[in-house]
């Protein structure tokens, strides 16, 4: 689902409903982790101005919940999604409502949020498949650690 305020509602009072609203989905489902998409440089600076504004409500939200917080580039997301950093928004659309196999198109919103678990989810699972440390002999017959760079 997506949270939406009433657009006829001042500023001041959707920014409060998308706090309690949040407050009450992290109170019901208890979640382990958050994911959000990093701070981006918008055309519009009213658009970034507001969505900064939401944004920062929703990480005190789930900092008051004490609920942890990873962030990832947009790019980053949409390559994990679509397998393209640059995809469009229906690009997105599709790629989470195949993955997913939902029976519907999701809203733009729902798929960016879902494209930021997705992504998640299988960093998560990545983290998993690093290599061991691997041992290579030097000449004094001594061994040597050597761990690959992330």
């Amino acid at each position: 689902g997506v949270l939406r305020p009433l657009r006829s509602a001042s500023l001041p009072t959707r920014l409060a409903t998308l706090a309690a609203d949040l407050a009450a989905l992290v109170e019901r489902h208890q979640p382990d982790i958050a994911c959000v998409e990093d701070v981006f440089v918008s055309a519009n600076a009213r658009s970034a101005l507001v969505l900064g504004q939401a944004r920062g409500v929703a990480l005190a939200a789930l900092g008051a919940a004490r609920v942890p917080l990873v962030e990832y580039a947009p790019t980053r997301i949409k390559q994990g999604v679509t397998g393209s950093g640059r995809a469009a928004k229906n690009q997105v659309q599709r790629s989470v409502r195949r993955l997913l196999t939902l029976e519907r198109m999701p809203p733009t919103d729902a798929a960016d949020a879902l494209a930021a678990a997705i992504c998640h989810a299988n960093a998560g699972a990545l983290e998993g498949l690093k290599r061991p440390a691997r041992r290579r002999s030097t000449r004094g017959g001594a061994t040597l650690r050597v761990r690959r760079a992330r």
